[in-house]
């Protein structure tokens, strides 16, 4: 098995300043695909757990596939979600690969799964079958919609964006999805959390534990306070670009050369702004003292501001507001975000040594434990990199 070399990158086994990564030990198998599952196995296997990820021999993930850009034959999009992982080959339609699997998961702690409902099951790896040997199994599902009228159709993130009412309140004239497929990212969120509580209880019962986490109740999940707002009121704010519904000023403005982000988030704040942008008489106005009167006014208010914040860099607005103590920061694109003097300080960009791309710079967890944060142990595999030293997960009990 190839080993990383790059000095930034723990071997498998490292501990973090001499405390066990909090799930070694944890064996994670991974019959996920795409996004939402793979972004939970790779929340587990930064922990510490051993995440095997089982793909077709010839295809594999989906994802190994999407791009450009490729580094080495390998989809940037895959390389995001599968560090720390091993990869082994078995076609689940050929008997000897199925007979595989069932070994594979008769020793495993978690299985998890993103494939149609019940397609395991006539495969003999459902949960009821998996569990007459193996108790102690937490077997998650990610499925595209929980009970009810569409339980049987499939999950997709732009689709469920539309659905779910994310795009309805996102954009300006035209609704918008999220950037990145955010409702696969909550949902895998949403199942490392289940898992983790359902490997918590197992401490005690020794009983494992059957979990579905559907991605559009998941995305239903995260409408918040702007779900929660319609519930209460029967009203829809719909799209207001980058205002925010009930707090102004909360939004971007137009600097001298670009867009800045202003979070004016109290009273006491607004009144610092009005004082860093040198218009204190603002904050006695009495259309715009408390928040309720500048949402009412928000029209007026947001024309006054915008004149002063054309005057100014983006970078000059933040460093003299923020001075002040109220949010503010540029707007930025991945350029400025990689150059980000905090982001290059923080230790969360890494050098990674991968067996056909050579040395990657990628993103490692943003947790930190005991003031380390959790290390690349391993880069994403290859298509069966770990293949032949598959042997089997001694029972679990």
């Amino acid at each position: 098995m190839l080993q990383a070399t790059a000095t930034s990158v723990a071997e498998p086994g490292r501990t973090v300043r001499g405390i066990m990564l909090p799930l070694e030990g944890v064996r994670v198998l991974d019959l996920s695909r795409v996004l939402a599952g793979p972004y939970a196995t790779m929340m587990l296997a930064d922990l510490g757990a051993d995440v095997l990820k089982i793909e077709h021999p010839e295809r594999g993930d989906d994802t190994r596939h999407w791009g450009p850009p490729f580094a080495g034959g390998e989809a940037a999009y895959f390389l995001s979600v599968n560090r720390n992982k091993r990869s082994a080959g078995f076609d689940l339609k050929d008997p000897d690969g199925l007979e595989k699997v069932r070994e594979l998961a008769a020793g495993a702690d978690v299985l998890i799964e993103n494939m149609r409902r019940g397609a395991l099951k006539k495969l003999g790896l459902g949960y009821e079958a998996l569990k007459e040997t193996n108790h102690g199994l937490v077997y998650c599902s990610i499925t595209g919609f929980g009970p009810g009228e569409d339980q049987d159709r499939p999950g997709y993130d732009f689709l469920v964006q539309a659905r779910g009412g994310i795009m309805g309140i996102t954009g300006f004239e035209e609704p918008t999805k999220v950037g990145v497929a955010i409702s696969d990212m909550v949902c895998g969120l949403q199942a490392a959390m289940a898992i983790l509580s359902a490997l918590y209880q197992r401490n005690d019962t020794g009983e494992g534990a059957r979990i579905e986490v559907p991605l559009f109740e998941s995305q239903l999940s995260w409408l918040a306070n702007r779900g929660q707002g319609y519930l209460v009121s029967g009203e829809d704010s719909g799209r207001l670009g980058n205002a925010h519904p009930s707090i102004v000023p909360y939004q971007t403005f137009d600097a001298s050369d670009k867009k800045v982000a202003l979070a004016v988030g109290n009273d006491a704040q607004f009144v610092n702004l009005c004082r860093a942008v040198g218009r204190e008489e603002l904050a006695e106005d009495k259309r715009f003292a408390h928040n309720p009167d500048r949402v009412a006014n928000r029209e007026e208010l947001v024309a006054t501001l915008q004149e002063e914040f054309s005057k100014k860099t983006a970078d000059e607005w933040a460093d003299i507001i923020r001075g002040a103590g109220v949010p503010c920061g540029p707007v930025n694109t991945l350029a400025d975000v990689f150059s980000d003097e905090h982001v290059v300080s923080s230790g969360i960009l890494k050098d990674v040594n991968h067996p056909t791309a050579g040395m990657l710079k990628m993103l490692a967890s943003p947790i930190l434990v005991n003031g380390e944060r959790l290390p690349i142990r391993r880069p994403p595999p290859t298509l069966g990199q770990h293949t032949d030293e598959v042997t089997g997960w001694p029972p679990s009990g």
